[in-house]
């Protein structure tokens, strides 16, 4: 499962990457969480950023309760379920990135954080899908879930999911709204690699509350503790 993600780069960047218009409440984020307003772009607005919450009602499963949010949707899942696959033929969204975190299990209580990144340490996306809904005040709230894909050789070895990573051609399909289902399928593929970096960060990345630039760091390897482990 992916429950952290960052989005460290300055507007200006942000806005020459995916030459759209970045508005003045953007914020980087150095500890993107569930439940967090975060910069997305949607098939809908594809001009600009819009910010929506992470995590979204569980519409999609029946079993679950209003207070658990689906952050998370396996791309194998999409073929299985109507309701996900309408979702990905209307209501896509991209996520804007600049790396994603995983721990890796080193002992039953010790797990070591890692940040995912391209290797040329730019800005990506991941693949998502958004939806609004009226919440019992009858406001507008809108919400988005990102895809996972089985990891590849870089981050299998910490955690066996990773997002689904656009780049500038995949992103083009992903938001083109004339986009055939066999296209949008052909998308949801493991990024290249020899296209990825990884180093260990501080365990500071598991509390919410902090979102500073010294999160995306590298540190030597500590599990949750703080305590230095030889288990990288």
């Amino acid at each position: 499962m992916i429950e952290r993600y960052s989005i460290s780069a300055p507007p200006e960047k942000v806005k020459e990457r995916f030459s759209i218009e970045v508005p003045e409440y953007y914020t980087p984020r150095f500890n993107a969480a569930p439940t967090q307003l975060l910069p997305v772009i949607t098939i809908s607005a594809p001009e600009g950023i819009s910010l929506f919450y992470w995590g979204q009602p569980p519409d999609w499963a029946k079993n679950k309760t209003p207070a658990e949010k689906i952050i998370n949707v396996r791309t194998e899942t999409i073929a299985e379920k109507p309701a996900l696959k309408k979702a990905m033929l209307t209501s896509r969204c991209i996520v804007p990135a600049d790396g994603f975190y995983g721990w890796k299990k080193v002992g039953k209580k010790t797990a070591i954080p890692y940040r995912f990144i391209a290797t040329n340490q730019e800005i990506f996306s991941m693949a998502g899908l958004w939806e609004e809904f009226e919440d019992n005040d009858g406001s507008q709230i809108q919400t988005f879930t990102l895809l996972t894909i089985t990891s590849n050789e870089v981050v299998r070895n910490i955690s066996e999911r990773m997002p689904v990573l656009l780049d500038k051609s995949a992103e083009k399909k992903w938001l083109n709204p004339e986009s055939t289902e066999n296209e949008l399928i052909s998308i949801l593929t493991p990024y290249e690699a020899s296209k990825m970096n990884h180093y260990p960060v501080s365990p500071r990345i598991n509390m919410v509350g902090i979102d500073v630039p010294s999160l995306i760091i590298p540190t030597p390897p500590t599990d949750q503790f703080g305590n230095l482990t030889l288990f990288d």
